[in-house]
């Protein structure tokens, strides 16, 4: 069994696929952190039996994981095809109008600053390999980056397991403790859930995890304080 197919080729696929499905895994945890919450906190307000809690929260968190998987599919695989697209474009100009492909990227060099020397040889080593220049359009002209390359499948399933993982954090007290100790410990656990969810976001945005984490509790106590008000609604009833 070669390398790539054993157990560390299997953990570098992992890795490859975690890395790329980064942010799918961020926003997931955060959607289904915070759409659950509301829902717990809307259910607990409008009912004491943490039954009703623990049934309303775990289906909408499958079936909020089940819709944002086939979003994060659907997604993923659109921009891979639009990629494969616009490359396959390219490799039709470069086969039917290689000069013309030359002018154009012997212009974009000389705005880069190039000698008129130094593009036409870098223009003519790309020509020489249609590769090379196919892989100079994905990167530079294109900024495809590696999207032509994702696999729906990966960001899907990460999408779906930080939904879900995400989403049982407010539901799980309601399965051990009683109702009234079951909202303290949910709020103050899904409230750690999200700060740190708001720094992770932060970091990978490469914006202020102060305004990051803000964000991200304001949107969740937006959604516990609606949830609040409809279970108060409707129990009501």
């Amino acid at each position: 069994m070669s390398e790539g197919q054993g157990p560390r080729g299997a953990r570098a696929r992992i890795a490859g696929s975690f890395q790329a499905s980064v942010g799918d895994i961020i926003f997931g945890m955060e959607d289904g952190a915070v759409s659950i919450f509301g829902l717990v906190f809307g259910v607990a307000a409008g009912s004491s039996d943490s039954h009703a809690v623990v049934l309303a929260g775990t289906t909408g968190a499958v079936a909020a994981a089940v819709s944002m998987m086939a979003g994060a599919y659907l997604e993923a695989q659109s921009m891979r095809d639009r990629a494969r697209a616009e490359i396959e474009a390219k490799r039709e100009e470069l086969e039917r109008d290689p000069e013309a492909v030359r002018a154009r990227i012997a212009a974009r060099l000389d705005s880069l600053g190039f000698t008129d020397a130094e593009a036409s040889t870098v223009v003519t080593a790309l020509l020489r390999e249609p590769s090379t220049m196919l892989a100079y359009e994905e990167a530079v002209e294109l900024r495809l980056g590696d999207t032509a390359h994702q696999d729906p499948r990966a960001h899907a399933a990460w999408m779906f397991a930080s939904d879900v993982i995400a989403a049982s954090i407010p539901v799980i007290p309601f399965i051990f403790l009683p109702i009234d100790e079951a909202r303290v410990v949910s709020l103050v656990i899904t409230t750690a859930l999200l700060i740190l969810l708001g720094i992770g976001r932060g970091i990978v945005a490469q914006r202020s995890m102060v305004v990051t984490t803000f964000q991200t509790l304001a949107i969740a106590a937006a959604a516990a304080i609606a949830g609040v008000a409809i279970g108060h609604l409707v129990g009501r009833m």
